[in-house]
């Protein structure tokens, strides 16, 4: 985060954001593209001269959120919406089209996951394009209005207010070019009687990236835009972890933002692992008698100056010890000793981070993930479903948001108190064909619903399911009970 934009928004609008905790995002960050320097770069000394090298790394943040936005959002996650005119709207009749399919939802969606793993804090901000303004800032409704979706992580979202933990006013800024020139642009979000009120600013940024003095918008840009919305049109979530960092203003904290020394513990097992076989290479140790000299007095083995040297000087060392003059050194590989301090400290830090500990194995120098490990999934299953409760509401909040925008200023077809249900993907949770079976045995007994089935198992609207076992005399088969419906 820019430091200047922390304390125009301080100034401006009387806040105490602390800079600190943005250093702790930028930290994280450094984590997840795999090298944090203060700990990644080695320096050692032999009195004389200072050397450094960067140690080996499994780069284990990074794998590890990838692992999270996997199981959060991914191609079998669905948004289910009741009405058929919204539903197609909002997504298509094939769910990559609408809203969410021209902004690349699911995709950017599961990267933003992965961000928010590493930086604690995700957003999805709604904006309007082509839109048009009344004098007064008051957006105007047309069917022509198109809406925009930008996706943002933490380190460049601010917020201003929270209540309960829920960040209720926040500002959102990003780095932008003009001509050639570099500008950052700075948009807020904040309540102003009763009604959300989104403000625009630019600003001229120098080399150092302080910011200089703000610049005039563009024209089709206004300074403040009045939504006459009471829901924020921002979306924003955390991952389920009581962020434990002073000042945070109701932002969430990474992943792994309590696991820094076991990450730190798989990196030097793994620099170890590595270094073996980097200082286990054969060693020749030679009398000094057998060395050249080369003009300048420099000295070097016999091999270095490129030419066949004889010598009668003896075969031995000439130290009474009666060695030979020439010693090789043959180190063994501690390679089953490596491998398993490697997998040790994986498994300490896939416990820290919500997996239990047999998530991750250590097989032939790579990294695999345990999909289907004999043992106990409760760590994995638990906080899984403590995620899912956080992204489920930040889904339903962007969605809610999307309809009220949809209704109000493009189409008023669209129904803004439609169901909407969110259906994740539980097979890496669960036997997904056990899971079917006991949903079969329920319908059997009454205990579940024929049209329950198919929303759960096909992904259908309550309407679609019960028109498709409407007319048909038996439901075995379009529920998945026979063969050809199995599929």
């Amino acid at each position: 985060m820019n430091r200047w934009v922390i304390d125009w928004i301080n100034k401006k609008y009387s806040c105490n954001i602390s800079q600190r905790y943005y250093e702790a995002i930028e930290e994280w960050k450094h984590w997840w593209k795999g090298f944090h320097e203060p700990f990644h770069r080695i320096r050692v000394s032999d009195g004389k001269k200072t050397r450094s090298r960067d140690m080996y790394t499994m780069k284990m943040a990074k794998k590890i959120c990838e692992d999270w936005a996997s199981l959060l959002i991914n191609d079998k996650t669905k948004i289910i919406v009741a009405d058929t005119h919204t539903s197609e709207w909002l997504q298509g009749d094939n769910e990559l089209k609408g809203v969410l399919g021209s902004n690349n939802f699911w995709e950017q969606a599961n990267d933003l996951m992965e961000r928010m793993m590493y930086s604690g804090t995700a957003a999805i901000v709604v904006g309007l394009r082509n839109a048009r303004f009344a004098d007064d800032g008051r957006l105007l409704a047309d069917p022509d209005n198109r809406i925009d979706l930008d996706y943002i992580s933490a380190e460049n979202i601010i917020p201003l207010s929270c209540d309960n933990g829920i960040i209720t006013e926040a500002a959102f800024c990003s780095d932008i070019s003009v001509m050639g020139k570099k500008k950052l642009y700075l948009q807020i979000h904040r309540l102003d009687s009763g009604e959300y009120v989104i403000e625009n600013h630019l600003f001229g940024v120098d080399d150092k990236g302080s910011l200089l003095k703000e610049d005039d918008l563009p024209d089709n840009i206004p300074g403040e835009i009045r939504t006459g919305s009471l829901e924020p049109w921002f979306a924003i979530c955390k991952p389920a972890i009581v962020n434990t960092s002073d000042k945070s203003n109701g932002m969430g904290c990474a992943v792994f933002a309590n696991a820094i020394d076991n990450l730190k513990g798989v990196d030097i097992a793994y620099n170890n692992f590595n270094s073996d076989f980097w200082l286990g290479q054969k060693k020749v140790f030679v009398n000094k008698t057998l060395l050249a000299e080369m003009e300048g007095g420099e000295t070097v083995a016999p091999d270095d100056v490129n030419q066949q040297l004889f010598y009668t000087i003896g075969t031995t060392m000439g130290d009474g010890s009666e060695k030979q003059l020439v010693q090789e050194h043959n180190p063994d590989l501690r390679v089953d000793a490596n491998e398993k301090g490697v997998q040790a400290q994986l498994d300490y830090l896939s416990f820290k981070v919500g997996f239990g500990t047999k998530h991750y194995q250590f097989n032939n120098g790579s990294i695999v993930t345990a999909t289907q490990y004999t043992g106990d999934k409760q760590d994995l299953i638990q906080n899984a479903h403590k995620h899912f409760i956080k992204v489920e509401g930040f889904l339903q909040q962007l969605v809610r948001t999307l309809l009220y925008i949809g209704h109000e200023f493009i189409d008023p077809r669209i129904k803004t108190d439609t169901k909407v249900d969110i259906q994740f993907d539980q097979s890496p949770l669960i036997d997904e064909n056990a899971e079917r079976a006991r949903d079969r045995e329920d319908v059997n007994a009454g205990l579940m619903m024929a049209w329950e089935y198919r929303v759960k198992w096909y992904g259908e609207t309550e309407s679609k399911a019960r028109k498709v076992l409407d007319g048909v005399e038996s439901d075995d088969d379009l529920m998945g009970f026979g063969e050809a419906g199995d599929e």
